[in-house]
């Protein structure tokens, strides 16, 4: 049986993760929030966009509930991939203020729903739902995206981490240097010993 208990644990992981996501761009210029740092072009600015967009749907249309602000249509070809990525006339301010509207706005659906209330998702196989199915697949959905953010971050400047006091408590450059240079030498060590294939048993 699902319950309310399981649908405030989903929720605060929610509210928990989104924040994070966030706090990856404190501290950082309008150029590195924005650049590609990956072959595929995913910046840190992009997923704020992409998951404010695909927030607003799922706790917006899917239950009747749409989210007040103007949306690309889920099936427009056209804007595949553009809430990705930032123009230049998006601001930082547009973007982070829609995404906590969203959460506004979708903490309202949830508030309002029973856990096994009925949704519609078009863009799924198998569009029946309830909003446990929803809660999961959007705290697993912002878990991933910020997963991308701590790497995009780190590489940016280094920073680690999901709230700013454990920030503060990170090692220094010289320990992630010697750290680095231990995982080198194990990667190297294992071509050595003859690793070099997919499924090796040992």
């Amino acid at each position: 049986m699902i319950d309310d208990v399981a649908k405030e644990c989903l929720h605060s992981d929610l509210r928990e993760i989104r924040e994070v996501l966030l706090w990856k761009l404190d501290g950082l210029d309008e150029y590195d929030i924005r650049r590609p740092l990956t072959r595929t072009g995913t910046n840190l600015l992009g997923l704020v966009k992409h998951l404010s967009l695909w927030e607003s749907r799922y706790f917006g249309e899917v239950f009747g509930r749409p989210f007040p602000e103007p949306l690309p249509r889920w099936d427009d070809l056209g804007q595949r991939g553009a809430d990705l990525w930032a123009t230049e006339h998006e601001t930082r301010e547009e973007i982070t203020g829609r995404y906590r509207r969203v959460w506004e706005h979708s903490d309202a659906t949830i508030a309002a729903l029973a856990i096994d209330s009925p949704g519609h998702v078009p863009w799924w196989p198998r569009p029946r739902v309830m909003l446990f199915n929803v809660l999961v697949h959007m705290l697993t959905e912002t878990s991933r995206h910020a997963g991308h953010a701590d790497i995009l971050r780190e590489q940016v400047d280094g920073s680690t981490g999901t709230a700013a006091d454990y920030a503060a408590q990170q090692r220094d450059a010289a320990f992630w240097e010697a750290r680095r240079d231990q995982i080198e030498q194990a990667a190297t060590a294992a071509v050595k010993l003859g690793r070099t294939g997919p499924g090796h048993g040992g």
